[in-house]
């Protein structure tokens, strides 16, 4: 599974563990559910070890993750910046998780720099920056990172530390980085691990229900406007758009992850290769894209909107207004073509 080089990194990881007292546990801004699951799992494994560990975000988990255990002690630079520096300045090691550069954690990147702890960072994207990290685990092919960080702790002998409450989290990031395993989930070795978190007490139809099957009243009427009055689909193109605007998401009082997996939708249209959704921020655009076969939403989110991913599952942000952003996306429809027609 880990080449000679990674079992090194491996060892390395649990030697900082070893003699480490304090931990913060770090994802990018606007954590997903693999970002939340791996930091969670991570969490909880180095408390039960006896290192005392704390999750900072950069901003506000969304709050269709709080199910996961361990959520009630997350703090985010957003609200709490005074006690995020206090945790930052007491860390002996930061922990990176499912990011592959500081820039995407946004405003907390500063402070990381800063801190004289040591940085590790475990990820599965594509090109990741060793700047400021002592010690990396990268490994793109696999499905997310905290299929990336079971195996990582099975590997440093760390599976004693595995509970309930860290298979459970776990599991919820797999699931939610795979779409319930519906895209980027061929690796045999994802399954194997699915049944160990299941043996552990992970329930697999619970978690589902919580994750994909349970919604607002709001959160309903806010995703049925958005299919029935913001979809547009341009079948010569293959291609789908969704856009929401800031004024339409507080109708339907928007909170975040309300939207999650809307940009999934279009891709069940027959002809349908990539998806867009463009949500309207405060000061930018957010950018989510997904596409089926071998269209790479990566290249398009990492040339045009600053941004990068997966082949099937990227995003990234647009500085200015949701109108241009629109604009800019409709422009690359002839563009993208040349994805199709290979």
């Amino acid at each position: 599974m880990f080449d000679q080089a990674q079992i090194e990194q491996i060892k390395l990881i649990r030697d900082y563990i070893s003699t480490a007292h304090r931990a913060v546990v770090t994802c990018h801004m606007s954590p997903d559910g693999d970002a939340m699951g791996s930091s969670l799992a991570l969490c909880r494994v180095l408390n039960n070890m006896g290192v005392e560990t704390r999750v900072i975000t950069p901003d506000e988990p969304n709050h269709n993750l709080l199910i996961l255990p361990g959520t009630d002690n997350v703090i985010w630079y957003t609200r709490f910046q005074p006690m995020v520096e206090k945790c930052l300045s007491k860390a002996d090691i930061i922990f990176c998780l499912d990011y592959n550069d500081l820039k995407r954690v946004d405003r907390l990147e500063d402070s990381i720099r800063k801190s004289s702890a040591v940085k590790i960072m475990i990820d599965h994207h594509l090109y990741p920056n060793l700047d400021s990290v002592s010690a990396l685990i990268s490994c793109p092919e696999r499905s997310s990172t905290c299929s990336l960080l079971y195996s990582v702790l099975s590997e440093a002998g760390m599976s004693e530390y595995v509970d309930e409450d860290v298979a459970t989290c776990i599991l919820a990031g797999m699931m939610t980085d795979t779409n319930n395993f519906s895209h980027n989930a061929n690796h045999p070795e994802d399954y194997l691990i699915v049944s160990h978190l299941v043996s552990q007490g992970a329930d697999k139809n619970k978690l589902y229900n919580q994750l994909f099957n349970t919604f607002s009243e709001s959160c309903l009427r806010l995703n049925g406007y958005a299919l029935s009055h913001k979809m547009e689909v341009y079948n010569q193109y293959h291609a789908a758009l969704i856009w929401l605007t800031r004024d339409e998401l507080n109708e339907y009082k928007y909170k975040k992850g309300d939207t999650e997996g809307l940009v999934n939708r279009p891709l069940s249209i027959p002809g349908v290769i990539y998806s867009a959704y463009l949500r309207e921020e405060s000061d930018f655009v957010k950018v989510s894209m997904r596409s089926v076969g071998d269209f790479p939403v990566n290249i398009v989110c990492e040339k045009y909107f600053g941004g990068g991913g997966h082949l099937n599952a990227a995003g990234g942000e647009y500085h200015g207004t949701l109108n241009q952003a629109v604009d800019l996306f409709k422009s690359l429809l002839s563009v993208n073509m040349q994805y199709i027609e290979k």
